[in-house]
């Protein structure tokens, strides 16, 4: 899951806290969809006001309900699977680029937030300076341009890869811990007043749109919708996935009062937005996602599992054939009947209380069945699986025959100690753990250089989020058509790119070579060579000219009796 804010540096503002929700507290279906991950309208949900609020076990409802009685096959009995379905992607899966076209870091990154969606990324955000001038903000203000922006960016995903505590730490000049980068980009100032104003939709349409709250036109996306809708297209655009794609939630952090942040209690990241995500299997490329933005998002009827899953797969974008892995908030067999129609494979975990299982006990596994027993229903192009490991797993499928005489190792305690058997697998369950952990891959390259950390406006989390999707997708793509560099090669050098400064490091001097000299050599011209001073302007900002140099640093320094420049320069350098 996404990020732990409380190892990220914190952000600076002066802003007041986001927008609060005028929606009523969250219902028993929200309740339900985060808190227990149960689907009212694919889930039979027990009934707690029974008889001493005890819950009745499924298979005492099955028989209560008198439901006619299914019997389980065994390992023993064969299965054959239906017939494959032809893969028909839309075009050649992977990268839709050519790699003789050296595609650096950058230019990778343009191709997920291009120029022109930065160009309206400024505008916005100099009309939320004016706005917020206008109100009385007392600071410093310039509008800001693209090659200005990408360099923000540029300090963004610096600040990701050196942790420090506090933004302010980046621009320290008098501790032996101090960098000195984040200085030549910006100054601090600057940093903090575009973080301050950053805005992906035009203060003035915001007005608008905060007008219809409460109305069906409201969009509770759409101070992102700009950007997100780019990034999305983007996605789907830059790279073509392969055969086997997987469904899963991922929770962007955020403590905001809005009507869109979630509870999940079972989750490590427990406040935040819910993203539902489809990703390649293969090497965690987020293909596309949807925010959840809350308890009105049942268009079809059918559910929020059944809706999150049909709203990520186009066929007219991502063709056919494709093999879909989901968990078991997601597998119903309404979901998986569907997605055979559309000639989508799928395959996940399931739970037995889901509408239209298997829900007796005919024949079924107990907690005495020996590890790696098994049994199987099929219902024409489903099978359901149930299987023994160290607990009970129940898989569903229409890709799969139920066994293949697959085998799994496992360690087993002997008489003679620990040893290595093996036990056979039904094939979708192999299946299952080779592929599902697509949006866990991505999840997890998106965690080691996230941009995340704190801020007090909701949209900004979502903005560090997008910048950390295009960043992961870029070196997915780099990866693709080099495989030259690793993640942390990759991430230094988009730096360097976006920042334009470069990665080569000056060679050391020895204390004899720091001395002052004029930095107009012997010029008799008093004026001659002053130059702004280094330490003054990334201190305070000001312009303080002087006309003494480093001889080994080459930077203008002051060399004054109240005023030495030079000497606390070379404290911390």
């Amino acid at each position: 899951m996404m990020d732990r804010e409380a190892a990220v540096p914190a952000l600076d503002s002066d802003e007041d806290c986001t927008l609060s929700s005028e929606e009523d507290p969250d219902s028993d279906e929200e309740r339900l969809h985060f808190e227990e991950r149960l689907d009212p309208k694919e889930d039979v949900i027990p009934d707690e006001c029974g008889k001493n609020g005890a819950k009745e076990p499924v298979a005492k409802r099955a028989k209560a309900d008198k439901q006619p009685t299914l019997s389980w096959k065994t390992e023993t009995d064969i299965d054959v699977a239906p017939q494959a379905l032809r893969f028909l992607p839309k075009r050649e899966p992977g990268p839709q680029l050519k790699p003789r076209d050296a595609h650096s870091p950058m230019s990778l990154f343009k191709m997920f937030f291009s120029e022109s969606a930065v160009l309206t990324l400024c505008r916005n955000t100099n009309a939320q300076a004016a706005k917020s001038r206008a109100k009385g903000r007392k600071y410093k203000w310039t509008d800001v341009g693209i090659s200005e922006l990408y360099r923000y960016i540029g300090l963004v995903f610096y600040i990701s890869m050196v942790k420090l505590k506090s933004i302010r730490d980046y621009w320290r000049q008098d501790s032996l811990f101090s960098v000195p980068f984040p200085a030549t980009v910006m100054s601090r100032d600057r940093y903090r007043t575009i973080s301050w104003n950053l805005h992906m939709s035009h203060p003035g349409a915001d007005k608008e749109n905060d007008r219809k709250r409460g109305t069906a036109e409201h969009d509770c996306l759409f101070r992102v919708r700009p950007l997100m809708d780019t990034i999305r297209l983007a996605c789907k655009t830059i790279y073509h996935p392969r055969r086997n794609l997987a469904v899963n939630e991922r929770v962007v952090a955020c403590k905001a009062n809005t009507e869109m942040t979630q509870c999940m209690k079972a989750t490590p990241t427990r406040w935040g937005f819910k993203l539902f995500v489809l990703a390649d299997s293969s090497n965690g490329y987020t293909v596309d996602f949807a925010v959840y933005t809350g308890k009105n998002s049942f268009p079809t009827g059918h559910g929020l599992s059944y809706d999150a899953v049909m709203s990520l797969l186009d066929r007219t974008v991502l063709g056919s054939g494709y093999h879909v892995y989901m968990d078991n908030f997601y597998t119903s067999p309404k979901l998986l009947t569907d997605l055979f129609a559309l000639k989508f494979g799928a395959c996940g975990t399931y739970r037995d209380n889901r509408k239209d299982c298997p829900q007796d006990a005919a024949n079924s596994l107990t907690s005495k069945s020996a590890r790696g027993s098994m049994r199987w229903i099929r219902d024409e192009h489903l099978v359901f699986v149930k299987w023994m490991d160290a607990r009970e797993v129940s898989v569903c499928s229409t890709i799969h025959a139920a066994q293949t005489g697959d085998t799994v190792q496992r360690r087993v305690k002997t008489q003679n100690g620990w040893r290595t058997k093996s036990f056979p697998c039904p094939a979708p369950v192999i299946a299952y753990n080779q592929h599902m952990g697509g949006v866990g891959l991505s999840d997890q390259l998106l965690q080691y250089y996230t941009a995340q950390h704190k801020t007090m406006k909701w949209y900004r989390k979502l903005f560090l989020h997008f910048l950390d999707i295009a960043a992961t997708n870029a070196y997915i793509v780099h990866k693709e058509l080099y495989g030259n560099m690793s993640h942390k090669e990759f991430m230094e050098e988009l730096v360097v790119e976006l920042c334009d400064v470069s990665q080569k490091v000056k060679p050391k001097f020895t204390n004899v070579d720091h001395v002052p000299v004029p930095g107009a050599g012997q010029a008799s011209d008093a004026t001659a060579g002053r130059r702004i001073c280094a330490l003054c302007k990334a201190k305070s900002g000001k312009r303080q000219d002087t006309p003494w140099k480093c001889q080994a640093c080459d930077v203008h320094l002051c060399v004054q009796l109240k005023r030495n420049c030079f000497l606390d320069w070379h404290k911390v350098v």
